[in-house]
């Protein structure tokens, strides 16, 4: 298998690596409960096949009526929050996440008193904490737990997701990984990033980096797009 030389690899983490969380402003880092919640909640909007651009303009409308905990998301009610999904374009998925919402809220304030560290806390091992997330409403799934514990490490000890389908996809492609299991996946991309990680970039930033390239590239076929072709291994032998 061939592997993306280390020019590569840099460009694919500076150009497609930016965290979604320090896009939006959200300071993760720092384990505060507030900060964490507000990324759960982008996580469960993302959760939907929806487009990068609107989900962080449906977080900013939130954000700006100040809906941005678990207490303040059930008091909105089904109708504020379904005016507040419209308003961020998020129309197609309105009543549906407003559903979501409600439900998942609800389960958070009862179970754990609305502190997803008292979750993080109560978990046993990383699969504990997954579960704990998903038991929280239907709706949280794998993607949406993916995305949302991925910007966690280093922060929650137990956070460890194992790649989504669309990180995998860029990774294969671009040589990283031979496997499509997630498990064996997730051991080859942390062994690629030790050996060929670029200073000053964590490992987030290479899967931020593979998901976006594999949502708006790879799963398009976009190749003819891709500032990555030269370096590409998969890209140069369909070529070839």
């Amino acid at each position: 298998m061939r592997v993306m030389d280390r020019e590569t690899v840099r460009l694919l983490v500076d150009r497609f690596g930016q965290r979604y969380s320090d896009l939006l402003g959200i300071r993760v880092e720092g384990g505060e409960s507030g900060e964490v919640f507000k990324w759960f909640l982008v996580s469960v909007l993302f959760g939907a096949p929806i487009s990068e651009a609107a989900v962080i303009k449906t977080y900013r409308c939130f954000e700006g009526r100040g809906v941005v905990t678990p207490r303040r998301i059930v008091e909105t009610g089904w109708d504020g929050l379904v005016e507040i999904l419209d308003e961020g374009s998020y129309t197609r998925y309105d009543f549906k996440t407003a559903d979501k919402l409600l439900a998942v809220m609800g389960s958070l304030m009862a179970n754990y008193r609305g502190d997803l560290n008292l979750l993080h806390g109560q978990s046993r091992d990383s699969r504990d904490l997954e579960e704990r997330l998903k038991a929280l409403g239907k709706g949280v799934g794998d993607v949406t737990v993916g995305i949302f514990l991925r910007e966690l490490r280093g922060v929650w000890a137990k956070a460890d997701p194992r790649p989504t389908p669309l990180v995998v996809l860029a990774a294969k492609n671009l040589g990283i990984v031979e496997s499509e299991e997630p498990a064996k996946a997730q051991e080859g991309l942390k062994a690629f990033w030790r050996e060929s990680g670029v200073p000053g970039k964590a490992f987030v930033n290479l899967e931020t980096a593979l998901l976006r390239v594999g949502k708006d590239l790879c799963r398009r076929m976009r190749c003819g797009q891709c500032p990555l072709r030269p370096g590409c291994p998969a890209a140069t032998s369909s070529s070839a």
